[in-house]
């Protein structure tokens, strides 16, 4: 993990380039915060232990890279990430979840992320283990015999079966050759009762989980059934996978990695900001600020395994700001975002290298989709650009959703050669005269684009 901190700010934003078009103040912003906590990390701990790390407030439209940026940061420092709404939680005492089940769910991801790069590093133990098991059911070693009462019945153990015979089972078995040969096997059977709790709170809020609790109280019963060696060797490789990753070692690594380097996204968050007419706390937005900024601010919060502190969390938060901005947020949830940054709004040029240069483009997308069906799609420059232009004008005239307008203009273009995809032609070109063709009645008639795009 930490050697992906180690990338420079530039390199980072190389990254990101890779997947984002435009928005370089904002790229630039989350690349010095993850390098700061490098920085951080390499200090004296002395001083490390009080540097902070400073939150950042995306301003900008929907669908102009906001959620994309948080996320791609997180993949790219290995870190854990959740994205939450800030529009879901409500004050205490009142109906929704409670604010503190983001860094539960949090630390919840965390684990799992640690436990599935444990079992990486396992695996090949793992294999081994689960092709010997496999052997030994299809060449069982042959009971111990005893011998008489003056010995006390001392069990003798057999010889091991003939290694020849072995090897070339196994030789078989590693080519896939005894996949479809039938054995017996003892499967767990993994029933637990259903239990139902009324509670105004969600079960993350309680901290429990009921299943792993009564798995524990309960003795695990098993079912001698007949199967493939296929299924055999996912159930036995599932149990020796289990055996070898120390759920401890786990844990206490996913709860230093919350801590140190875990971010938090926090979208919608103009949604909770109250209205200014009124003269009283809003208790359903700002009460939801109130009960958020002990979280950001640094405190600990209880989970099922253990204590967190969120001091070293980075908070990542985003919001439109339409009918409010950022300073009518309550001053102490303001403070706790020093780093504010405004996104710009995507124009037809933006358009048209989203449509084509980023890994995931949707051209590259929708062609995948259709060689699936040994369809070869292609677009011509000039179809590119006028999608992009269409996207334009139906953000300008009706709502402005950014990068989405592309998926619904997109979808609606392609929507016949989609559907008679398996009986067409092999090969379709998509020129600006077909795009015209398709879609000029709908942005003509500004209802219907409103309804359709």
């Amino acid at each position: 993990m930490i050697n992906k901190e180690t990338r420079t700010p530039r390199e980072i934003v190389e990254y990101l380039d890779k997947y984002i078009i435009g928005q370089d103040r904002a790229k630039k912003s989350v690349a010095i915060a993850l390098r700061n906590r490098w920085r951080r990390q390499e200090a004296p701990e002395e001083i490390g232990r009080e540097i902070l790390p400073n939150n950042i407030l995306m301003i900008g439209p929907t669908g102009v890279g906001k959620t994309e940026i948080a996320r791609r940061l997180a993949e790219l420092a290995g870190a854990p990430f959740m994205k939450v709404e800030a529009s879901k939680f409500t004050e205490v005492g009142y109906v929704g979840r409670d604010v503190e089940s983001m860094v539960r769910d949090l630390v919840d991801l965390a684990v799992n992320m640690v436990k599935q790069e444990t079992a990486g590093q396992v695996a090949d133990k793992a294999q081994e283990n689960t092709d010997e098991k496999l052997l030994d059911l299809l060449l069982p070693p042959p009971p111990p015999k005893t011998i008489g009462l003056a010995e006390k019945d001392r069990a003798i153990p057999e010889s091991k079966p003939d290694n020849a015979t072995r090897q070339k089972l196994r030789d078989k078995l590693l080519a896939g050759k005894l996949d479809e040969r039938m054995v017996e096997l003892d499967t767990p059977q993994d029933r637990y009762p259903v239990v139902e709790i009324f509670s105004p709170m969600g079960m993350e809020e309680l901290g429990i989980n009921f299943q792993e609790m009564f798995s524990g109280l309960m003795p695990k019963k098993t079912k001698r059934r007949r199967i493939t060696i296929a299924e055999a060797r996912k159930i036995i490789y599932s149990e020796e996978l289990s055996k070898l990753v120390n759920m401890d070692d786990v844990i206490v690594d996913a709860m230093e990695r919350t801590q140190q380097s875990g971010i938090i996204f926090i979208d919608e968050i103009d949604k909770i900001v109250g209205e200014s007419s009124k003269t009283g706390p809003d208790v359903s937005r700002e009460g939801v600020q109130r009960d958020i900024l002990p979280i950001v601010e640094g405190s600990a919060v209880m989970t099922k395994y253990g204590m967190v502190r969120t001091d070293h969390i980075l908070f990542v938060a985003a919001g439109a700001f339409h009918s409010s901005k950022p300073s009518d947020l309550i001053p102490e949830l303001q403070g706790r975002f020093p780093i504010r940054v405004e996104l710009d709004s995507l124009t037809a040029e933006d358009f048209v290298r989203i449509l084509s240069e980023p890994k995931n483009a949707l051209l590259k997308q929708y062609t995948a989709l259709m060689a699936s069906e040994g369809v070869k799609l292609a677009f011509d420059k000039a179809a590119q650009k006028r999608i992009a232009e269409i996207a334009e004008e139906v953000n300008t005239t009706t709502e402005n959703i950014g990068a989405r307008r592309l998926h619904t203009i997109m979808t609606t273009l392609l929507e016949d050669i989609m559907f008679e995809a398996p009986n067409k032609r092999k090969s379709i070109r998509i020129t600006a005269l077909m795009v015209d063709k398709m879609l000029s009645e709908i942005i003509e008639n500004e209802d219907l684009s409103r309804y359709i795009l």
